[in-house]
């Protein structure tokens, strides 16, 4: 209904026909496939009309350029997907617009921006905040795996490596970037790279704050990434019993929409294209030797973690439906 809907975009014109490529862009995905609806272009108001619904298309260059109100917006809960303004004072020229409550960052924040992965720390959230962190996609595949071991086993230590698909932020051939190696065709090459993930992990688990590292490598696929976690834990566990606790947390606990798990030993990462999980804990990758134990995570780089992101988004807007096992 009206409490949770789609009312408008807000992008910068290109060119004149940016509405046509736009809906030509919804209507085929390449990873994704064909959108099952039916999309058509309005210039007179620009629009987008997606199965009957009409979404606005406002063109602006910044994000107090716009008056929401007078597109019939009021209170609006605004999803800022461009990672540009990540602070409290840039992403607070939101608020300035008139007809916005409150913003949702797909990124993660810096400062004191809350950085909410849904789920694990959601409820701690304070119903006043107005600028929100929905973290980052690595974040929310690996968070939940982790408050699930620490919770059962202790996490004393640990490192995670992302092992992430290409992302726009890198060249599809080589030309000049500001960052190191991400200027090297990311179609051709394996690049080894920063991520934010491990610090990350610190404003969910404040507790695990210094007992993390982290690294990356940028992969030559389109779309689903695979976080591998070595930690030393308190309590020694064997390989079965580690798989079944996290089973159990996947399938009957308040993370079952956050952890997946599979047992398939032919899983590969196009399996898991379109999965609504965080992520996928791939049960047969798992090692443990000890009080050492190895953890193979997929996700969903780009559905998972959109899906997690509309999770927080029902969590402001009141509409989260309970779950059962």
């Amino acid at each position: 209904g009206d409490k949770y809907r789609l009312r408008a975009i807000v992008v910068r014109k290109q060119a004149d026909d940016d509405l046509e490529r736009r809906a030509n862009l919804l209507r085929r995905d390449s990873v994704h496939g064909p959108f099952r609806g039916i999309v058509r272009a309005h210039h007179d108001p620009p629009s987008l009309e997606i199965n009957g619904q009409t979404v606005h298309v406002i063109q602006a260059d910044a994000p107090d350029s716009v008056d929401y109100t007078a597109w019939g917006i009021h209170d609006a809960l605004l999803i800022d997907n461009t990672g540009v303004w990540r602070d409290r004072p840039k992403m607070g020229a939101h608020l300035r617009a008139r007809g916005v409550d409150k913003v949702i960052l797909t990124a993660p924040g810096k400062g004191d921006i809350p950085n909410i992965v849904y789920g694990v720390n959601h409820l701690t959230l304070d119903p006043a905040e107005r600028l929100i962190s929905a973290a980052s996609c690595t974040t929310n595949a690996i968070v939940p795996v982790l408050k699930a071991v620490d919770d059962a086993y202790g996490v004393r230590q640990g490192h995670i490596e992302t092992v992430h698909a290409y992302t726009n932020d890198q060249n599809l051939i080589d030309n000049y970037h500001k960052k190191a190696r991400r200027g090297r065709s990311a179609a051709l090459n394996l690049v080894i790279t920063e991520t934010g993930a491990a610090s990350a992990v610190a404003k969910a688990l404040p507790h695990l704050a210094g007992r993390l590292t982290g690294s990356a490598i940028r992969v030559p696929v389109p779309n689903v990434s695979l976080a591998i976690l070595k930690l030393n834990v308190e309590k020694p566990v064997s390989r079965d019993d580690l798989n079944a606790w996290l089973r159990e947390i996947a399938s009957a606990s308040p993370l079952q929409a956050q952890i997946g798990w599979t047992a398939n030993a032919d899983t590969v990462s196009s399996d898991l294209v379109g999965d609504t999980h965080g992520g996928v804990v791939d049960a047969e990758a798992t090692q443990v030797l000890g009080d050492q134990i190895v953890l193979y995570v997929w996700y969903d780089n780009e559905y998972g973690y959109s899906c997690q992101v509309m999770r927080v988004l029902e969590h402001l807007a009141g509409l989260t439906r309970p779950l059962f096992p």
